[in-house]
């Protein structure tokens, strides 16, 4: 465990600037000393503790901030939560200098208990690792990948249709018991209240553009889940026609000339080659390719499909593109930048605060404790050894580094407040004492002192029970 004593100069300055920016947005909505302190906490202790959890960050603090005071803060000012998150932002792009990037679109499960009655939005999830199902939330990312800086710019919990979902489960219970199609029950209508992955992937893409006009945003890039006609055409219809790269399945159909295939059966009719590729503009790696501009059956148009299989792997993977004008090799290399959101998913789960303690019940403490721990991954881009490497060019910081060197930072600033003071040791003194007072040992249930063991012996009036019977065949 970490001690907080003040806010680091780094997360101060950060709180300042977002202040500046959330007053540009909005006059009246910027931040009051109070809400300034607050926040600087905060984030502060969510790097040191790695959890928003206002029990952990009490300790940290050493008592000096209560977690109910703490807790009574984060649930004011619903004001303030509407645009912190986009001033929050904009000082990224600003400080960075970012004119231009890539958006990357994707999910992220992350479990919860199995019994919540007031977490937002957690429901039943396929665990990728057992193949079981788990309890949890899910949430629609949206990621901006410039040539400094990679960073989160949207999120968005996203939740099924319980409707739809009972409906499936009856229609698989149906379709075994040989029950016609004409007498199963129809797809209920998609319920404006659930919207699905792509619609709230599609309503970030508009709130960054909306945002942030001044962008130039290069490519959108997404998985297979996003790879549907509604998608890809809206997505770069927002963006004034901008490259959109998906993949599709393999059982999809593609026509070619007057003949249809499966995308998998096209191209082992018209196999690809060899090529080198440079990974995220690093590493170059030769992969199997090959492409062709196809009418994709599903989307009622021609897209830029292609076959890509990297060496070790068996099967292809099939990319499509929206414009036909790019050559396959760029389609190639740009779609490599996808990889970056899974990085940015394990970095934010491991490090960040969200996947450890995040429980705040209800819409506005899961929305809340998400936010804050996005700022928490904005604030550290502003550290100064993280500004010193991109400004020399130099590969930045891993956000796991970067949070070790914090806590070092926060520890010595509390070493530093007690031997700077007048009265060292009466400073330090205080401290063990209040350490003493937050850090009083529990009571454990393992050892049995205090507590009766009950009667561990035999009774001799029931030793005629003990008799042994004989033995039956």
């Amino acid at each position: 465990m970490m001690f907080i004593g003040k806010t680091l100069p780094f997360v101060r300055a950060y709180v300042d600037e977002v202040d500046r920016a959330l007053r540009r947005i909005d006059p009246d909505a910027g931040l009051t000393s109070i809400r300034k302190t607050w926040l600087g906490f905060c984030l502060l202790a969510i790097l040191v503790t790695n959890s928003v959890c206002w029990k952990r960050f009490e300790r940290a603090s050493l008592g000096r901030r209560s977690h109910a005071a703490l807790s009574w803060r984060f649930r004011q000012d619903a004001h303030f939560w509407g645009k912190i998150f986009e001033a929050s932002l904009a000082v990224i792009l600003w400080r960075h200098g970012i004119t231009r990037g890539v958006l990357v679109v994707d999910d992220s499960d992350q479990p919860r208990s199995k019994t919540t009655t007031r977490i937002y939005k957690a429901h039943a999830l396929k665990d990728k690792r057992s193949g079981g199902i788990i309890n949890g939330q899910n949430v629609v990312v949206l990621l901006l990948v410039t040539p400094v800086v990679t960073v989160p710019v949207g999120v968005e919990f996203y939740m099924p249709d319980p409707a739809v979902t009972a409906w499936y489960k009856q229609e698989r219970q149906l379709k075994a018991r040989g029950v016609p199609k004409a007498d199963r029950p129809p797809k209920p209508v998609p319920n404006p209240d659930y919207p699905t992955k792509q619609h709230l992937a599609l309503r970030l893409l508009e709130q960054f553009r909306t945002a942030f006009p001044t962008i130039t945003i290069q490519g959108i890039l997404a998985d297979t889940l996003y790879g549907t006609e509604t998608f890809l055409d809206q997505a770069s219809a927002l963006f004034d026609g901008v490259q959109v790269v998906s993949q599709l399945r393999k059982n999809q159909n593609v026509r070619y000339k007057t003949q249809e295939w499966a995308v998998e059966t096209f191209f082992q009719k018209f196999p690809g080659v060899s090529q080198p590729i440079r990974i995220r503009g690093g590493q170059t790696q030769v992969v199997r390719v090959g492409s062709a501009r196809l009418v994709v059956s599903a989307h009622h148009c021609k897209r830029f499909v292609i076959a890509l299989k990297y060496e070790g792997e068996e099967d292809y993977r099939y990319l499509v593109a929206t414009d036909l004008t790019w050559r396959t090799l760029d389609i190639l290399q740009a779609y490599t930048l996808r990889w970056l959101i899974e990085v940015f998913f394990e970095d934010w789960k491991l490090y960040e605060g969200w996947g450890q303690l995040a429980k705040q019940p209800d819409e506005d403490g899961s929305r809340r404790s998400l936010i804050l721990s996005l700022l928490g991954d904005h604030c550290l881009l502003t550290h100064p050894e993280q500004l010193a490497r991109l400004e020399q060019k130099r590969p930045a910081c891993t956000v796991g580094s970067l949070r070790e060197a914090v806590k070092v930072e926060s520890l010595l600033q509390c070493v530093w407040d007690v031997v700077s003071s007048p009265d060292p040791q009466g400073q330090f003194q205080r401290l063990a004492q209040q350490a003493r007072v937050v850090f009083t040992p529990a009571s454990s249930t393992k050892h049995m002192v205090g507590r009766d063991l009950g009667r561990l012996d035999p009774t001799p009036s029931l030793q005629y029970r003990a008799q042994i019977l004989p033995k039956t065949a």
